[in-house]
């Protein structure tokens, strides 16, 4: 697995962005996905994950209704949409692989982490 995140950048508040996460790795439909971020100052949180087919997802709590997450295993991509981006949105976001029978929520479930991508909502 070697990953990848993308799509971040400045948006308004209530704007709205897609972020996506590339695999080079031979093995991306091996395994559960995610999306983590981290604001400055604070630790790194979950976000939204999806199951190897891509028909189960989990949100955290400040995400539900506003962010969607998808996966098309053909192109080795995941994806975040996010709408109605607040403030407090911004943070370098992170997608990473699950491994094992962990949680789809928890951190310690997730390895390896590719390099984030800076999203920034300004109000």
């Amino acid at each position: 697995v070697q990953l990848q995140a993308s799509g971040g950048g400045l948006v308004q508040d209530g704007g709205s962005l897609e972020l996506v996460c590339t695999d080079s790795g031979p093995t991306f439909s091996d395994n559960g996905m995610g999306w983590f971020r981290q604001a400055a100052g604070k630790g790194r949180e979950f976000v939204a994950s999806i199951n190897r087919s891509g028909r189960g997802t989990y949100y955290a709590d400040f995400a539900k209704g506003r962010f969607t997450i998808s996966r098309d295993n053909a192109q080795n991509t995941m994806y975040l949409r996010m709408n109605t981006l607040r403030s407090e949105d911004t943070a370098v976001y992170y997608c990473a692989a699950k491994y094992g029978h962990g949680s789809y929520t928890e951190l310690v479930s997730f390895k390896p982490w590719g390099q984030g991508t800076l999203v920034t909502v300004s109000s």
